[in-house]
């Protein structure tokens, strides 16, 4: 308990961090915060997607209430991507229930898809430029009605990601809807994006809840210093240009991929001590 109390301040401080990219970018909140509770201070991967996850749901309401009074989010946009999201939030927990949240295989379940979606991320972000470039004209020429089945169908598989593993609500999200919605301006984006996670991380979160993965003594330093953190960089994303912006995205995925390769540095010596236990 001792140590725990001495490592709050240190969470607040990541929670303020990741908050400010999460206000400025709309990256930052799984992507950032699930590998630095697991790598950095030792959380099971389970309960550092649970706790994560209702962080990032209490922090992105403060960042859209700044985002909607800005007028920087598309309500149409953010109710097709809960359309598919939220259900799929709910299967996804009913499907995890079946194991036990805490054992290993849960275990290898959630880094493997943390990882996936962290390269996936990554990659999509890094090369946004030459992807929406090749396609932004195929995704134009669509009828709008097959835009909104698009948006709908990433929202559901937004659900799942986010369920296991915490990722995809920023990061794949916001190059998502730039695939889709090229003509919208990079802070609205961000804005429907953050806006969007609110029910999508509630919902997924009072699943984990359900499920028993939540950490309420990690999860109110992280709350401390989150919600100034999204405040602050919610107010400055309307300021800053659009091409400021894309740099700060790129260098997000470099940090990202860092805490990727530190994360499975650090899971891999207990992975092979329990194989080699089950062996024997």
């Amino acid at each position: 308990m001792n140590a725990l109390a001495a490592l709050q301040p240190f969470y607040s401080v990541a929670g303020f961090m990741v908050g400010f990219l999460v206000g400025l970018t709309g990256v930052g909140g799984g992507s950032l915060m699930t590998p630095i509770l697991i790598v950095l201070f030792g959380v099971h991967p389970a309960t550092a997607v649970g706790t994560d996850l209702l962080y990032a749901a209490a922090t992105k309401t403060a960042g859209s209430l700044v985002h909607g009074y800005n007028r920087t989010v598309d309500w149409r946009v953010v109710r097709r991507l809960a359309a598919g999201s939220v259900p799929m939030t709910v299967v996804t927990t009913w499907g995890l229930s079946f194991i036990d949240i805490n054992g290993t295989a849960a275990r290898l379940l959630i880094s493997g898809v943390l990882t996936v979606a962290l390269f996936v991320t990554a990659l999509a972000l890094l090369f946004r430029e030459r992807i929406v470039g090749r396609y932004a004209a195929r995704v134009g020429a669509l009828a709008p009605e097959r835009i909104a089945a698009l948006t709908v169908g990433v929202g559901a598989a937004l659900g799942v990601l986010v369920s296991v593993s915490s990722v995809g609500a920023g990061a794949i999200g916001v190059t998502a809807l730039i695939l889709l919605y090229p003509r919208l301006p990079v802070a609205r984006i961000v804005g429907s994006d953050i806006a969007h996670a609110v029910p999508l991380t509630l919902a997924a979160g009072i699943g984990h809840w359900w499920l028993g993965s939540i950490n309420l003594a990690l999860l109110i330093p992280l709350l401390l210093g989150s919600v100034p953190g999204i405040v602050l960089g919610s107010h400055i994303v309307t300021r800053v240009p659009e091409k400021a912006l894309r740099l700060i995205l790129a260098g997000t995925l470099v940090l990202v991929a860092t805490k990727l390769s530190f994360d499975i540095y650090a899971s891999s010596p207990p992975l092979v001590t329990a194989t080699t236990s089950r062996a024997r």
